[in-house]
């Protein structure tokens, strides 16, 4: 009777897990995670005037306290807000459409564009066009320092 060592033997090549490391060294790194967002130090100005349409949605309790990617406290009650590709200290005036009222913030945080999102307000400047309720709204944002 083979011994289980026996048994594994015939089942593998010799110098096979060279090959199948080789392999994976190749396919790992497809499996890694979405580019990585420019560093907010390294990003271009925004262009005064530049303008944008979109959906914007609100965050702040589970951050409140946290470093955003600019290095600033979060404060969910300060006018600031996140956003793909601005850099750090971009102002820009937000106006929700539906309400037609408008706040301007400073952009201190990176936010994926993920579920087709423009920009991310802090509570304090959703309260202010009126964003808390719905959550989420068509805005149209426009850079003004």
């Amino acid at each position: 009777m083979p011994s289980r060592g026996d048994s594994l033997r015939g089942r593998f090549r010799p110098g096979g897990w060279l090959v199948t490391a080789a392999a994976l060294a190749l396919l790992l790194p497809a499996c890694a995670a979405s580019p990585k967002l420019r560093s907010p130090t390294t990003r271009p100005p925004a262009r005064i005037g530049t303008t944008a349409a979109g959906i914007a949605s609100w965050y702040g309790p589970g951050y409140h306290g946290n470093r955003t990617a600019c290095g600033d406290r979060f404060d969910q009650d300060a006018l600031t807000a996140a956003h793909g590709s601005w850099a750090c200290g971009t102002r820009a005036r937000v106006t929700l459409l539906s309400t037609g009222k408008s706040v301007v913030v400073t952009i201190n945080d990176l936010f994926p564009n993920h579920k087709g999102r423009l920009i991310d307000l802090s509570r304090g400047a959703a309260r202010q066009i009126g964003l808390i309720g719905p959550g989420t709204g068509k805005v149209r944002v426009e850079v003004v320092r």
